[in-house]
């Protein structure tokens, strides 16, 4: 499927879209998300994260989708699946979930070569207050974010609100991910970073689809990728969080293309 010809690029080198382009991305963050849904029974003590991605891939076929990251740079799986201090890109495999264990599941789905990208948290068995409030932090400020996303506002007014609201919570946001554009292709223009000055980088204009996705640590920032190359972990061992949308910038705002059909967005459990 082609954009139409009024495709234009920003001189900080990002996609507009057409108002005709939104239906594709809701579609494919329809999908996304109701997988999102779905799994969420599923998470529970004693299962693997492998089983989890089984599902999700078997979803995914069910669909006539296809999935973005299996084969993405050699990927091999249908999810990324993030346990506790993991703040993201955790490889699906054998490990079992225990009793308190906070899980980050992403998705990334491609339809009619629209992608559709979105990622929430869940918990295996009891959640205990502290992890609950870190969840509830980062579901909050994701909706910070996404409050500031109209044409005219900046890059730099999304990673400020964001910034600000976790740090009077006395957490921190990570630095070394960040969002991204995306549309008809996976990872596009621009970054979009979770911290920073209002009124800073690129302006918002109508046309735009990015994620937002923070990751929040009770601890300090910083994180270390483990030698496979993927999963990224808090160097201080401390607990994680992360929720992710597709957006698009419209004349009046925004729209966001991975709600949650089941409105199950946040809790997931419960």
């Amino acid at each position: 499927m082609q954009t139409s010809p009024k495709t234009r690029i920003t001189r900080d080198g990002i996609k507009l879209y057409n108002p005709e382009d939104f239906a594709g991305m809701h579609k494919a963050g329809a999908l996304a998300a109701r997988i999102l849904d779905d799994v969420a029974a599923l998470v529970v003590v004693g299962v693997t994260t492998a089983a989890l991605d089984d599902f999700i891939r078997l979803e995914v076929e069910a669909a006539g989708a296809t999935s973005a990251t299996i084969g993405y740079k050699g990927y091999q799986h249908a999810s990324c699946i993030s346990i506790n201090h993991v703040v993201c890109h955790g490889i699906p495999g054998e490990k079992k979930l225990k009793d308190g264990d906070i899980v980050n599941i992403d998705v990334t789905v491609i339809v009619d070569g629209w992608f559709g990208d979105t990622s929430r948290m869940y918990v295996a068995g009891k959640l205990s207050r502290k992890t609950e409030r870190l969840i509830q932090v980062t579901h909050d400020a994701l909706f910070k974010g996404i409050d500031q996303v109209k044409p005219g506002n900046t890059f730099g007014d999304i990673g400020h609100a964001i910034q600000s609201f976790v740090e009077a919570q006395r957490m921190s946001v990570v630095r070394d991910f960040c969002g991204h554009g995306l549309g008809q292709v996976f990872h596009a223009p621009p970054n979009v970073l979770h911290y920073g000055r209002a009124g800073t980088g690129p302006v918002l204009e109508e046309g735009m689809f990015f994620t937002i996705e923070p990751m929040v640590n009770l601890g300090r920032p910083e994180t270390k990728v483990l030698a496979d190359d993927w999963t990224a972990v808090t160097r201080d061992k401390s607990l994680s969080a992360q929720f992710e949308h597709s957006v698009g910038v419209t004349a009046e705002g925004v729209e966001i293309f991975t709600n949650s059909p089941a409105g199950k967005y946040h809790p997931t459990w419960g």
